[in-house]
């Protein structure tokens, strides 16, 4: 393993035993492009243990494994889409070998593949970070969902009911990565290294 990923299990595993359950996770920004670095990782540590428990109330059983896995960012950032969102994406063992290498060109990831992105809102108006939804996306076999790259879309909501979601508002987005094999990359400032 890599500094960088054990740099983000380790940001993670405190994360997760902090104790702290989000009652309040406070923020003053106006807008969550304006959060700085150490803004960010206060907020995942105060609602990272609210998350793992929400996600996991249902039966889902990406939600109940997923922090097992590889981290692909040293923590969450604001990319922009999922709704201006704060992201922190996991990969599966058949995904991390090829997603961790971010490449922009001929990017075919194996049937098998699992990534789950962890989401947090910003809510501006009440000054505080929320739970959002659990963003999952699979690698089907060759054929399975062949309007979108086989690539399979779902999602949990905080309290771990399944999402209800269309399959191509997920992949009118995420064919926009091609080359990626529709996959959208944490920023750059905080990807890990392989």
């Amino acid at each position: 393993m890599t500094l960088s990923r054990l740099i983000a299990a380790a940001v993670t595993g405190l994360a997760l035993t902090s104790g702290a359950y989000a009652a309040d996770c406070k923020t003053n920004v106006e807008d969550a492009f304006d959060l700085e670095a150490a803004d960010i990782n206060e907020i995942y540590t105060c609602i990272s243990a609210k998350m793992l428990e929400g996600y996991t109330k249902g039966d889902n059983e990406v939600a109940a494994v997923y922090r097992d896995w590889a981290p692909t960012a040293t923590r969450p950032a604001v990319a922009g889409p999922h709704g201006n969102r704060l992201l922190n994406t996991f990969a599966n063992d058949i995904a991390a070998e090829q997603y961790l290498k971010f490449e922009e060109d001929g990017v075919v990831m194996p049937a098998g593949s699992v990534l789950a992105k962890e989401s947090i809102k910003i809510n501006v108006k009440k000054g505080k970070a929320v739970v959002g939804p659990l963003f999952i996306m699979t690698k089907g076999e060759a054929g399975a969902a062949p309007d979108a790259g086989d690539w399979i879309y779902s999602a949990v909501q905080p309290n771990g009911k399944p999402m209800k979601i269309k399959q191509s508002f997920c992949h009118n987005c995420h064919e926009a990565f091609e080359g990626q094999d529709a996959l959208g990359y944490p920023l750059e400032e905080v990807r890990v290294s392989n």
